[in-house]
């Protein structure tokens, strides 16, 4: 049921990026979306010390909250992202570039992992003892809001602003609108349209 949950609030979060956040700049965006993801994972803590207990919610509201707030932050985090790489994909290998991009993704993601892994085996935390548990997720926090730093690689652009890359096997071509593709439309009337066809 909170994988369920889980997944309609991802789905919003998809709409907020959409409605509010799209026009953005990619790095401003990034910035508050990460910040806003490093602190979301607090909520973790906040729970592992029992606190949600002192504010009166249940643990069972309180991990649909804690759900949902991740599913949709992440959501809006991922998205820019995701917008930035088609933007940069060339002409002609649309394909090739995402699927490396991607795979730069989950390579990325899977590490995350790893580490987390490697973490919880150096304080000694088992399935059976938590007892570093807190000291665990503070470190994992701490590592999300210091990617902040490498915030500056992310171009400082719209969505608009991307142009995409010319196609390397032409000459002389011009870039694109995303949206449009003003330049690569050709307008016939549709009885010129007809005769071609013939």
């Amino acid at each position: 049921m909170v994988h369920a949950i889980g997944a309609l609030a991802a789905i919003v979060g998809v709409l907020i990026y959409h409605k509010l956040f799209k026009n953005y700049p990619f790095r401003k965006l990034l910035f508050f979306a990460q910040l806003v993801y490093g602190l979301s994972g607090f909520l973790d803590l906040m729970f592992i010390l029992r606190w949600n207990l002192v504010l009166g919610l249940p643990d069972y509201l309180f991990v649909i909250i804690e759900e949902c707030v991740s599913r949709v932050v992440s959501k809006v985090r991922w998205m820019p992202m995701i917008v930035l790489s088609t933007s940069l994909c060339p002409l002609g290998i649309e394909g090739t570039f995402f699927a490396l991009l991607m795979s730069i993704d989950s390579f990325g993601s899977l590490s995350s992992k790893w580490g987390g892994a490697i973490i919880l085996h150096m304080f000694n935390v088992t399935r059976t003892d938590f007892h570093n548990l807190e000291l665990v997720i503070l470190i994992r926090n701490l590592l999300r809001l210091a990617t902040l730093g490498f915030i500056f690689l992310v171009p400082n652009a719209a969505r608009f602003d991307v142009k995409n890359p010319c196609n390397i096997l032409q000459s002389g071509c011009k870039s694109t609108d995303l949206e449009t593709k003003r330049d690569s439309l050709e307008l016939l009337p549709l009885k010129e349209r007809q005769g071609q066809e013939v």
